[in-house]
C-alpha cells in the first residue's frame, strides 16, 4: 500500500471501493456548487447520510441475527455445558453435531454478522479515506489546492518549506517519491492551519493567486475559495478542534472556542448513545441462573465488550480533538445517523414475530439444501443417528476404559471356571465330551 494520499489508493479491491465513494463524494460537491453553497463540511453531512443508508438493509440483516441469538444462546450454552470437560473425539464431534441442528434450527449461519461486518468495514475505512484527503477525490478542491502548489515548486526553497510543516505526518515520506512533489504539497497544505497558511502565504506571494476567477487564499476583506470551503458554521474545518481553541482563546473568541470544544464532546456524547442504543445482550436473573448453565468465556467476552463501550467514547473525543475538524464532523454525524438509523430498526424488531421469522429461516435453509441435492429430512435423521450412534461409542468408551485391568492369576481362574462350565454343559457324543474324557485319561495316567 503506497503512503500518497493526493495519488489515489492503489491497494487492489480496496481502490475501487475508495474510488466509487470518491465519485460519490465529488457528485455531491459538484452539486452543491451549482447551487451556490460549495462547502466541505455540507458535502460531508451530505456523504455521510447518503452511505449510512445505502448500508442500512446489511444493519438491519445484523441486528436481526444478534435478535436470533439471543434466542439461541441458552441452547448453545447447554450444549457447551453438556460437553464440557470433555475433550475425546467423539464427544467433540457429538458437541458440533448438536450445535450445527441449532443453527439450522434458527435458519442462520455460524458467521452470522460477521459477513455484515465484513463488507461494511472496507466500506466505512474508504469513506475515511475520502473525507480525510478531499483534494484527491474532488476535483475542484484539488485543482485549488494546486495552483498553490506550482507556486511554491517554483519558490526557492519553497519544497522544503512546507515539507517541514508535514515532519510529524506520515504522507511526509511522499516528497521521498519520484514525481510526487506536487501531491506531497498538496496534502500537505490540505493539513495547514489557518496560521501556517498565512505564513506561506506572506513568504511565497499565493494572496493574489486565483482559480477560475476567485481568489484561492483570503486577502482583506474579500474570501478566499479555502476559507468558503471549510467555513462551517464558523469554524475552519481543515483545522483542528485543539489548534483552534488555542487561536479563539488567544483572540478572546468565546463563541468560536464554544464551537470548537463542542466537536468532541459531542463525539464522546453521540458514540455512548451509539452504545445504548444497540441491543444489550440478555442479562440472567437469579432463576435463569439456576436453571441455565453459566458460560465462562461468554460472560468474559461481554465484560470486554462492555470496557470497550466505555473507552470509546473517551477515544473518539481525543481523536476528533486532534485531527481535522471536518473528520470529527464526519464521526459526530455518523453515530447520529446511526442512533437514527438504531432507532428505527430496533422499532422494527420489536414488533417483528421471532417465531415466524425463525419458521422463515428454516424453510430458506431447507430450499438451500435442496438446491445442493441434499434431502433436508434425511439430513436431520441421519444428524439424530449419528449423533445417537456417537454418544454411545462415547458412552461405552468412557465405561471401558474405567474397567479394571486383571491381574494373570485372575485370567486363569476366569478360563479354569470357564472350562468346567464348558465340560459340565457338554452333550454326550459330543467332540466336547470325548476331549473332556482324554483330558481325564490323561490326568489318571
Amino acid at each position: 500500500m503506497d503512503f500518497m494520499l493526493l495519488t489515489q489508493n492503489s491497494t487492489p479491491i480496496f481502490k475501487y471501493i475508495v474510488k466509487l465513494l470518491g465519485l460519490i463524494m465529488n457528485g455531491i460537491f459538484e452539486f452543491l456548487n451549482l447551487i451556490g453553497i460549495p462547502n466541505i463540511g455540507l458535502s460531508i453531512i451530505l456523504f455521510t447520510i447518503v452511505i449510512y443508508l445505502l448500508l442500512m438493509p446489511l444493519t438491519i440483516k445484523q441486528q436481526k441475527f444478534s435478535k436470533l441469538q439471543v434466542r439461541m444462546n441458552p441452547e448453545i450454552q447447554a450444549i457447551q455445558a453438556k460437553y464440557k470437560g470433555k475433550q475425546d473425539q467423539a464427544s467433540m464431534l457429538a458437541m458440533n453435531q448438536e450445535t450445527k441442528a441449532v443453527y439450522a434450527k434458527y435458519g442462520v449461519s455460524p458467521s452470522g454478522s460477521c459477513v455484515q461486518l465484513l463488507i461494511q468495514m472496507p466500506i466505512l475505512f474508504a469513506l475515511y479515506r475520502v473525507i480525510y484527503a478531499m483534494p484527491a477525490y474532488v476535483t475542484k478542491i484539488g485543482e485549488a489546492f494546486g495552483v498553490l502548489a506550482d507556486k511554491i515548486m517554483l519558490a526557492p526553497n519553497g519544497v522544503e518549506e512546507v515539507r517541514a510543516l508535514s515532519s510529524a505526518a506520515f504522507f511526509s515520506k511522499n516528497f521521498d517519491i519520484a514525481g510526487n512533489t506536487r501531491n506531497a504539497i498538496i496534502d500537505t497544505l490540505n493539513k495547514t492551519s489557518t496560521l501556517d497558511m498565512t505564513a506561506l502565504s506572506e513568504k511565497f506571494g499565493l494572496a493574489d493567486l486565483t482559480y477560475n476567477g476567485s481568489l484561492i487564499l483570503t486577502n482583506g476583506s474579500e474570501k478566499g475559495l479555502i476559507d468558503i470551503y471549510n467555513n462551517f458554521l464558523g469554524l475552519n474545518i481543515g483545522n483542528s478542534p485543539m489548534d483552534t481553541m488555542k487561536t479563539a482563546f488567544a483572540a478572546g473568541n468565546y463563541l468560536l472556542l464554544a464551537g470548537a470544544i463542542a466537536i468532541p464532546v459531542l463525539a464522546a456524547v453521540t458514540q455512548w448513545l451509539n452504545y445504548k442504543l444497540m441491543p444489550q445482550p440478555a442479562t440472567n436473573n437469579d432463576k435463569q441462573k439456576k436453571q441455565q448453565p453459566s458460560n465462562d468465556t461468554a460472560e468474559a467476552m461481554q465484560q470486554s465488550m462492555k470496557m470497550m463501550n466505555t473507552l470509546m467514547p473517551v477515544m473518539s473525543a481525543w481523536f476528533c480533538l486532534t485531527l481535522p475538524a471536518g473528520m470529527g464532523l464526519y464521526w459526530v454525524i455518523g453515530a447520529v445517523v446511526r442512533s437514527i438509523q438504531q432507532v428505527a430498526i430496533n422499532k422494527h424488531i420489536d414488533k417483528m414475530d421471532i417465531d415466524a421469522e425463525i419458521e422463515k429461516n428454516v424453510e430458506k435453509y431447507k430450499e438451500k439444501l435442496k438446491k445442493q441435492g441434499i434431502d433436508p429430512a434425511k439430513l436431520q435423521a441421519a444428524a439424530r443417528t449419528n449423533t445417537k450412534n456417537i454418544s454411545s461409542k462415547a458412552s461405552y468408551q468412557n465405561t471401558a476404559s474405567k474397567r479394571p485391568v486383571k491381574t494373570d492369576e485372575e485370567k486363569a481362574e476366569d478360563i479354569r471356571k470357564a472350562t468346567e462350565y464348558y465340560n459340565r454343559n457338554a452333550k454326550a457324543g459330543s467332540l466336547a465330551a470325548k476331549a473332556n474324557m482324554v483330558k481325564q485319561y490323561n490326568e489318571k495316567s
